[in-house]
């Protein structure tokens, strides 16, 4: 689940003046997340300039939602996005993301891991799922640099599937890519994984 996204801004948490809305968003979302029994919300930190007053500012809004969401049991998920899909946004640095997380310390801040974003940002995926995993609440993929259908291009994702596998990790896979054409039409990257499952089409 996403919240504090208005007008275009990508988020609010990074904005020090901004930090009444960023709590009041959240308590509006709360009585949705409950009824819905969502498991784990994205904040997203908003297209602002990297400087310690913006720095703090976002420190304060992951701490302050993260410990509001506590006590529902729901984790918060903090995302760094690639600046060429959306040029200005504040969390644009996987490590940096993991350093705040560690810094916190809170059990329910977790790292949303999206393959497409690190690859761009980064590289290095397969060594960061392994650092990091401890850190990671949710995974999520798309081709790169197409952000089509996890068929093909720079990544090859039954690798990077069993990766996962091997580390353990338990959590969900989202898919969050553009798809080339119909959605259903588009699925037949998945149609293995879903055989191995002992699933029917």
């Amino acid at each position: 689940m996403h919240f504090v996204r208005t007008r275009g801004e990508r988020g609010l948490a990074a904005f020090p003046a901004r930090a009444d809305e960023v709590h009041a968003n959240l308590e509006r979302a709360l009585p949705y997340i409950r009824a819905l029994d969502v498991r784990r919300v994205h904040l997203m930190a908003g297209l602002a300039p990297r400087d310690e007053a913006h720095g703090r500012a976002y420190r304060e809004a992951v701490r302050w939602c993260a410990q509001r969401l506590a006590a529902g049991g729901v984790e918060l998920l903090l995302e760094p996005i690639n600046g060429r899909d959306m040029p200005g946004y504040f969390l644009d640095d996987v490590d940096a993301a993991a350093a705040l997380i560690e810094e916190l310390g809170l059990p329910n801040l977790r790292l949303q891991f999206d393959v497409y974003h690190t690859q761009i940002l980064h590289g290095d995926v397969s060594i960061r799922l392994r650092r990091l995993l401890p850190l990671i609440g949710h995974v999520q993929i798309a081709s790169v640099p197409s952000r089509h259908e996890p068929d093909g291009e720079e990544l090859h994702y039954p690798f990077l599937f069993a990766e996962l596998d091997r580390l353990g990790y338990a959590g969900y896979v989202g898919c969050e890519y553009r798809p080339r054409g119909r959605t259903e039409d588009g699925l037949g990257w998945f149609a293995p994984y879903r055989a191995a499952a002992g699933e029917t089409a």
